[in-house]
């Protein structure tokens, strides 16, 4: 673990070189303890796979702090304080949300499922049930606001992405992308292969957090019929 400069008013934390489960739940439990005492200034962080960038407000860190040092300085010596007194209880690791997730695979949703069925020598209905086995770990949300990238894919599934992105995937799609998996929360462009969808809202500004899931969390997706997704979507509107 090390903490380095970020620019002139961030910081970034680093906690490994390679992704990881057990990389991420210590990125968990730093921001857990972190969340309990944030230093004068703090503006934001932003968690990925495998470390976190702290942003922060220079003027208020100096005003809330110490006159005879930088602003950068005074945030450094902060966190690689916190880092010293960071305890991995890893029977924490075992208390993850599980956020269960609806989805209705192929068809008009699952546009793609057909194809990477094909290029994995499976039929439409193995997929499926290879894609909703897992519990998946969201390590981050990241590309538009509440997408969560997700590891645990199994290996069989695995496809690239397509040769030419879409320029419009329905929010709440569910695709494949290399050897990730993920839910588009918003109507965008993107150049996954789209297998499902599910009617739950993954991103509601209104709501406090905006967000489903978050870093940490476990998903484990839930096939549904046509009918179901019609009805859960209609619970939602």
């Amino acid at each position: 673990m090390k903490v380095e400069s970020f620019g002139d008013q961030a910081v970034r934390v680093i906690f490994g070189d390679r992704i990881a489960p057990s990389v991420q739940f210590q990125i968990n439990q730093f921001l857990i303890l972190f969340d309990r005492s944030p230093f004068h200034g703090f503006i934001e962080y932003v968690p990925a796979y495998t470390n976190v960038v702290f942003y922060y407000n220079p003027l208020d860190v100096i005003c809330g702090g110490r006159k005879d040092r930088s602003a950068q300085r005074q945030v450094m010596d902060y966190l690689e304080d916190l880092l010293k007194r960071l305890d991995i209880n890893l029977e924490n690791e075992g208390k993850r949300r599980v956020i269960h997730i609806p989805v209705c695979y192929g068809g008009e949703f699952g546009p793609d499922l057909n194809e990477v069925a094909a290029l994995h020598h499976l039929t439409c209905d193995e997929v499926i049930a290879k894609h909703s086995s897992p519990q998946y770990l969201v390590y981050m949300l990241g590309f538009a606001p509440g997408f969560p990238f997700l590891g645990g894919l199994p290996e069989e599934l695995a496809t690239p992405r397509r040769a030419t992105p879409r320029l419009r995937i329905a929010a709440g799609s569910v695709g494949i992308a290399g050897k990730q998996t993920g839910a588009y929360p918003l109507d965008s462009p993107g150049g996954w292969q789209i297998i499902g969808r599910t009617p739950i809202p993954l991103f509601t500004p209104k709501m406090n957090p905006p967000t489903l899931l978050a870093a940490g969390d476990l998903v484990k997706f839930d096939p549904i019929t046509e009918r179901e997704y019609v009805q859960l979507k209609e619970g939602h509107s």
